[in-house]
């Protein structure tokens, strides 16, 4: 064996269980394979350039035996090991995962990367009084909730599907200035009165900035609506 080819090689430890699944000795001589890469397997206890482990550390894996599993990595200086985990999770890794058929046992699955977790967008403030007054002063044109269903103008969107919207915050926080509320919204000390030759056109919308303030923190806690996946041009 030359030196190079003696080089393409890195240490993989593994708990017992899963060498005797017998699912690596499908997986590795597949991705050896493909990139000519040697994987030695070792126990758990002995020192290693990369491990199988459930610790919950490094990258999903795969599921088996009734377990999650990670592949964490010591040396991340090592190509080959960097090189692995990059087919691991590759589509070809994942369908040589799911390929393993035993006689007996449990089959794998490949990892699915779990979604991060959404960031809370709650405001604080008065959420019950918020949602009162949105009903009021919101409900004749949009979806405020159940409650406003069949009040609403179809032409007004729904509360839930503007918190869908990546500029939420901004439009409830301004939407007194946002056509076509400013001919007849009103908001204390922020707002110009009405020019008295150009009245409202319809009953006016009085707020101050503590009801606004209650809105928001309303809005913030509406789940916002799925409106799907974008629409597909060709």
């Amino acid at each position: 064996m030359t030196g190079e080819a003696s080089a393409k090689t890195f240490r993989l430890s593994a708990p017992d269980d899963l060498v005797a699944s017998g699912f690596l000795k499908h997986l590795l001589p597949r991705f050896s394979l493909k990139t000519g890469i040697r994987i030695e397997i070792v126990p758990e206890t002995e020192t290693a350039e990369a491990a199988f482990s459930t610790s919950n550390a490094g990258t999903p894996a795969f599921a088996g035996i009734d377990r999650d599993w990670y592949l964490g990595i010591a040396d991340a200086g090592n190509e080959h090991v960097v090189r692995f985990e990059e087919w691991l999770i590759s589509d070809v890794g994942k369908k040589t995962i799911e390929s393993f058929k035993p006689e007996s046992g449990q089959v794998f699955a490949a990892a699915v990367a779990k979604p991060k977790e959404a960031v809370s967008e709650a405001i604080d403030g008065d959420v019950v009084s918020g949602e009162k007054l949105a009903v009021v002063h919101c409900g004749r044109c949009h979806m405020v909730n159940e409650a406003t269903r069949l009040t609403t103008i179809g032409s007004s969107p729904s509360f839930a599907v503007m918190r869908s919207f990546s500029d939420w915050r901004a439009r409830f926080e301004a939407f007194f200035a946002l056509n076509p509320h400013p001919s007849f919204t009103q908001v204390d000390g922020v707002t110009e009165p009405f020019d008295i030759s150009r009245p409202s056109p319809i009953a006016p919308v009085e707020l101050t900035l503590d009801d606004l303030d209650a809105i928001l923190a309303f809005v913030s806690r509406i789940p916002p609506a799925d409106l799907g996946a974008p629409i597909q041009y060709q």
